[in-house]
Order: structure tokens, then C-alpha cells, then sequence
């Protein structure tokens, strides 16, 4: 197995995309990064190799922010997150307000709503999302796809 600075340097970037596209703050997606790491390395023994490393990292990434959710039960004022548009999802977000889309993609059943955070939010390309997921590119794209054309439906029928 590489070190644990080479699977920094590999995967960080990953995690902190990752977490990012969860948390919609980058201070505290760097903050559960760090302790991500930390956590790896005291449990580097327990790795099995039975998933991809970057999938281990993120699912003791995403344990990391569901304990930090319930500690801190307050939600973030969402008015204030960034969403960059980008041509495959400029269709749905056409003339909705930032709100009434992330109330939107909120109320999308999973996988969709997590790879539609990863792709929009966190600003990852199909394959970083299927990996983050332990999925295929394919499976992400068809997914996020999906998705898209729930919203629209959903934009379409309440528009």
C-alpha cells in the first residue's frame, strides 16, 4: 500500500470535492478532509482493499459529516451557496432561483439527489462521482441524467 502522504496527495482533492458538495462550506469540507485523513490513518489496519481507497476515504468522510450533522443540528443559511452553472445543468436551473432549487433537488429521491449535489455542488465529473459512490462513470451519468429529467418534469408540471 502507498504511504499515507501519497494517498493524501492522490485523494484529498477528491474528499474535500466530495465533502464540499455535502456540506456547501468550504471551511468545514477542508476541516472534515483533515479529520478524514486522521481517521484513516488510525484505521489503515482495517483496510481490507475490498473497495477503491478513494470509495474507503469517502465513506469515512460522509460517516464524519453525518456525526457533525447530528452535533449541529442548526442548518446553514443555503441562501448564500454558490451554484456554478455549468451547460449540462443550466437546463434545469433556467429561471429557478437558487431556493427553489435546492428545495428541489432536496426533495429528489437517492442516488439522484446525491449525485446531482456531487455534479452541481461539488463540481466532480461522472467519473469522480461514480468512484465517490462506488459506482460506474456510466451509472453516474445515466443517474444524474435521471435526475435532470425529474426536476424538469418537476419544473414543467408546477411551471
Amino acid at each position: 500500500m502507498q504511504s499515507m502522504d501519497e494517498l493524501y496527495q492522490q485523494y484529498a482533492r477528491t474528499v474535500y470535492k466530495y465533502l464540499k458538495s455535502v456540506t456547501h462550506n468550504e471551511d468545514l469540507a477542508e476541516e472534515l478532509t483533515q479529520e478524514t485523513f486522521y481517521r484513516a490513518i488510525r484505521s489503515i489496519d482495517r483496510f481490507d482493499g475490498s473497495c477503491k481507497v478513494s470509495t474507503w476515504l469517502c465513506a469515512i468522510a460522509k460517516n464524519l459529516y453525518l456525526s457533525h450533522l447530528r452535533k449541529n443540528p442548526a442548518h446553514e443559511d443555503i441562501t448564500d451557496t454558490e451554484i456554478p452553472v455549468e451547460s449540462a445543468e443550466s437546463v434545469v436551473m433556467g429561471s429557478e432561483g437558487k431556493l427553489d432549487l435546492l428545495k428541489k433537488l432536496h426533495d429528489l429521491p437517492e442516488p439522484y439527489r446525491e449525485v446531482m449535489y456531487l455534479r452541481v455542488f461539488g463540481g466532480l465529473s461522472f467519473a469522480e462521482a461514480g468512484e465517490v459512490l462506488g459506482k460506474s462513470e456510466n451509472w453516474a451519468r445515466v443517474t444524474f441524467y435521471r435526475g435532470k429529467e425529474k426536476l424538469r418534469k418537476e419544473v414543467d408540471d408546477n411551471g
